[in-house]
């Protein structure tokens, strides 16, 4: 008799976003209010997000992207995931988009709670090769927003400046109050000299506890295990200097480490 999946386990995490033109745009933003039932009720689904995106520099209404929307979800295991991505939201969204990104992940470490919950678990932090993955996500407390978008361009700046970078992109439920960013890296050390090296972030970060900004947060790193699909035309992975592609391309980015 076959077992099912170790709820204790990682879970498999996938963040799918999905590029549209703007004469699409009302037809995303009603998949949003319908996907969600769908969504919820997704086969090996252990928690899951509808997501708008932005440029992540400011944190306010001005930062959303209306031509570009995804879904964050943890699963039970690979086959979860593969029946999403060949059902009946991923193929709706396919008919309306220009262009996918999926980004499939491990968690290695997590801190916090996304709408009370632990999604990514518990995982014990481990080293690896290879390309990672950061998401933050905080609920704002609503008098603390102005010092906090205060706060945010000269963080923002720096970001998009670092070293190892490889995309960063605004994400949230909501355009203002529930506030996330989604970056990918060449690798963990590039990762955390900027969180915990470079001034901007560090002083922010020093700032968190005074400031009271948060009224729920979450911070979580993850080990790649593919990049497939392009965003703004490119491969994140590819080099800077590689020609844009309108077509759809994919890799391994590591294997996961026993």
């Amino acid at each position: 008799m076959s077992r099912g999946p170790d709820p204790a386990a990682p879970p498999l995490v996938s963040l799918t976003l999905w590029g549209v033109a703007g004469r699409q745009v009302p037809a995303a933003l009603a998949r949003m209010a319908l996907d969600r039932r769908h969504l919820r009720a997704t086969p090996g689904l252990r928690f899951g997000k509808l997501l708008g995106t932005g440029a992540g520099r400011t944190f306010g209404p001005r930062d959303a992207d209306p031509h570009r929307w995804g879904v964050l979800a943890t699963w039970s295991d690979p086959d979860a995931l593969a029946a999403f991505e060949a059902g009946p939201t991923a193929r709706a969204w396919g008919r309306i988009s220009t262009e996918r990104l999926t980004v499939t992940m491990v968690p290695l470490a997590s801190r916090g709670q996304w709408s009370r919950r632990r999604p990514f678990g518990d995982p014990a932090p481990r080293p690896v090769q290879g390309p990672v993955a950061a998401i933050t996500r905080a609920r704002l407390r609503w008098r603390r927003t102005p010092t906090f978008w205060s706060a945010v361009p000269a963080v923002a700046a720096d970001l998009h400046t670092a070293p190892g970078l490889r995309l960063a992109i605004g994400i949230g439920e909501a355009p203002i109050g529930l506030q996330g960013t989604f970056s990918l890296w060449d690798d963990a050390a590039r990762l955390v000299t900027f969180a915990h090296r470079r001034e901007p972030h560090a002083a922010v970060v020093a700032r968190t506890a005074s400031e009271k900004w948060y009224a729920e947060e979450l911070f979580a790193r993850f080990q790649v295990l593919a990049v497939e699909g392009t965003i703004h035309g490119r491969d994140p992975l590819e080099p800077h200097d590689a020609p844009r592609s309108p077509g759809v391309v994919g890799r391994a980015a590591t294997q996961p480490e026993p």
